[in-house]
């Protein structure tokens, strides 16, 4: 694989450690690019733990095959191509890793296995392309899961990153007309699975939280600190999209439909009715975190984070995910 560029420092230093197996010096080289690669296995894999293991894994593979790397690609091009190998052989042998049918009418699945993504691990200098809100957004990353792997692959690579088509095929060991048809067939995925979103990925990206946004989940940490159940209907739009991650049954039911279940559930009721809630941003995306005091309990305990797309000032995607047990998320386990 071969890049029309000079020999650069990072590659020329790379080259120096493999020749004297400075482990150290390799460490060091190949940690700059930890958090972009753990955002490509992200996207590959939807799961932020495997995206951990994943990247160490490419690391890994990365020594190993040191001494292959003789500098005609950027090393960046190199770890790249090693980790999107290393997400495909794990999505070989992992058959729980597709989405499943949904309980919705609608030919819709669902992805039990998505995790969100906190932005705190997001490079803190990236490229454009490799954090794009639109591209790291709960929503895309579902989308993506629907594309076979070697399909997910190329249309990464393609139309993500902007790989060239002929780069895109050397990474992958395919041929130029097998990347190109394989990124019109995941094109075509991509608009059924995302038809009311922005599919031009290449042009300028959004990175920040609108006002309007800020100015919603402050409303539904307030709405939901008070049990207010009418204020909570206000926010929500009548065709909310609704999951509690693992668990299976997405649902797109009205706002009174929504809060009159999660009553029904327990929730707002004795035992599960005093709650402190902070905000963050996960995914690019803002949400809530939700805390939860019992009764005899001095303190309130994490209990879920709510992930919430909005749109036009109402929530029309509210994704809950269970938040205990997951320190990558650096959530306080306790207010």
């Amino acid at each position: 694989m071969t890049d029309t560029r000079p020999l650069g420092a990072d590659e020329a230093t790379f080259l120096a450690a493999v020749c004297s197996g400075d482990t150290a010096r390799f460490a060091l080289i190949t940690e700059r690019h930890r958090r972009e690669l753990q955002v490509h296995c992200y996207r590959m894999l939807a799961n932020y733990e495997d995206a951990q293991d994943l990247t160490q894994e490419t690391f890994l593979r990365a020594w190993k095959k040191r001494e292959s790397f003789r500098g005609h690609a950027a090393l960046r091009t190199w770890l790249y191509r090693i980790a999107t190998n290393a997400c495909l052989d794990f999505l070989e042998k992992r058959n729980d890793r597709t989405p499943v049918p949904s309980e919705l009418p609608d030919p819709g699945s669902e992805v039990l296995y998505l995790q969100p993504y906190p932005d705190r691990m997001l490079p803190e200098d990236p490229q454009e392309s490799v954090v794009a809100r639109e591209t790291i957004e709960l929503a895309f990353i579902v989308a993506v899961q629907h594309l076979p792997p070697r399909q997910r692959a190329v249309f990464i690579l393609r139309d993500v990153l902007g790989w060239p088509a002929a780069k895109a095929a050397d990474a992958l060991e395919l041929t130029v007309a097998s990347v190109t048809s394989a990124l019109q067939r995941a094109r075509v995925t991509m608009r059924e699975q995302l038809p009311d979103r922005r599919l031009d990925w290449r042009s300028p990206a959004t990175h920040e939280l609108s006002n309007d946004e800020r100015g919603v989940v402050k409303s539904y940490i307030d709405a939901h600190e008070r049990n207010d159940l009418d204020g909570l209907m206000s926010l929500l739009r009548d065709d909310l999209r609704f999951a509690m991650l693992p668990e299976p049954g997405t649902s797109v039911i009205t706002a009174k439909d929504a809060v009159d279940g999660w009553v029904s559930g327990g929730l707002f009721q004795r035992g599960h009715d005093d709650w402190r809630c902070i905000t963050t941003t996960v995914n690019r995306m803002p949400a809530a975190v939700l805390y939860l005091r019992t009764p005899d309990d001095p303190e309130y305990r994490l209990f879920a984070i709510a992930v919430l797309h909005i749109v036009d000032g109402k929530i029309a995607e509210l994704t809950g995910f269970d938040a205990t047990d997951k320190p990558w998320l650096d959530l306080p386990p306790t207010l």
